[in-house]
């Protein structure tokens, strides 16, 4: 026995027909995670910075006259070597960046250490370019105070 309603819609039993809407069951939206304003500011800087970093080191690799000589220095280092410091830290923050853009939470962690790593080598490296350390400081300073700040909000679905 089928029942009708009013409209003239004929049903199944009770349980089926009733309890599947119409063109089937539906799926379940994605979950999708956004990142705060924080993390893209963090991202963004990142991204940016390590991207100068390259460049910053291929600069120095290749000896170019870009960067001043430096005479007696406590931390005194190629370069060279200065330059394959920046050229490792440039790109692991640039695709740390990446990560944090996409809303990888653990990226958040390594942006962090990157971050710092990245104040220290340009702390090192102040008496070779002094106004582009004390910039790059200032950024890595913004990253790690950004990433540090983010609290991640319960999801309310």
């Amino acid at each position: 026995m089928s029942s009708q309603t009013p409209t003239g819609d004929r049903h199944g039993e009770i349980g089926t027909a009733w309890s599947t809407p119409r063109g089937g069951p539906r799926r379940a939206a994605p979950q999708t995670r956004r990142v705060g304003d924080g993390v893209v500011f963090a991202g963004v800087l990142m991204l940016c910075s390590g991207v100068l970093a390259v460049l910053q080191g291929i600069a120095a690799v290749a000896e170019d006259d870009v960067y001043a000589r430096v005479g007696s220095y406590v931390y005194e280092l190629s370069l060279t070597g200065w330059g394959w410091i920046h050229l490792v830290l440039g790109a692991l923050a640039a695709a740390t960046g990446a990560a944090l853009l996409k809303g990888m939470t653990r990226a958040r962690f390594t942006g962090i250490l990157l971050a710092a790593l990245s104040l220290v080598a340009q702390f090192l490296f102040l008496p070779y370019e002094p106004l582009w350390s004390i910039v790059v400081m200032a950024i890595d300073v913004f990253v790690i105070w950004s990433l540090a700040s983010w609290q991640e909000k319960a999801d309310r679905s």
